[in-house]
């Protein structure tokens, strides 16, 4: 498997059979490293190719965003340049796309293109104002 650093242990520990939230902190390489523009273009091609797969496993980007501040925390090691809150149904959903060989032969080659840092945290919902239909 070309995907460094899933944890794939510490989700199937989960225990849980529900959906999850991925939040995912993104820091870009200024230039890509195969030298097709940025980080940023080179991200946009893999979300590009990402995105069908999410939905074609049940899930659905919900939100994204560009970081301005830290308003609370340690400064040092925390500027992100993106943001983005990934639902799918079950963490087993996740584990599938990112297990997949078109994940890891078409997908993570991007990912790794584009992304100097990328730290993705599961979540379960604890509340939320968020409707998924």
């Amino acid at each position: 498997m070309g995907v460094d650093l899933l944890n794939i242990e510490g989700l199937e520990n989960l225990k849980h059979d529900g959906p999850i939230v991925m939040l995912n902190l993104m820091r870009f390489h200024d230039r890509s490293l195969y030298g097709e523009g940025s980080g940023w273009d080179a991200y946009l091609r893999y979300s590009a190719l990402t995105v069908p797969m999410i939905k074609e496993r049940g899930g659905t980007l919900l939100w994204t965003g560009n970081p301005k501040a830290i308003a609370l925390g340690p400064q040092a090691g925390n500027q992100w340049h993106y943001l983005a809150l990934v639902y799918y149904p079950s963490v087993a959903a996740f584990i599938d796309m990112m297990t997949s060989p078109e994940y890891e032969n078409r997908c993570d080659p991007q990912r790794r293109n584009g992304c100097a840092e990328h730290l993705i945290i599961a979540s379960t919902e604890a509340y939320s104002k968020f409707k998924i239909s």
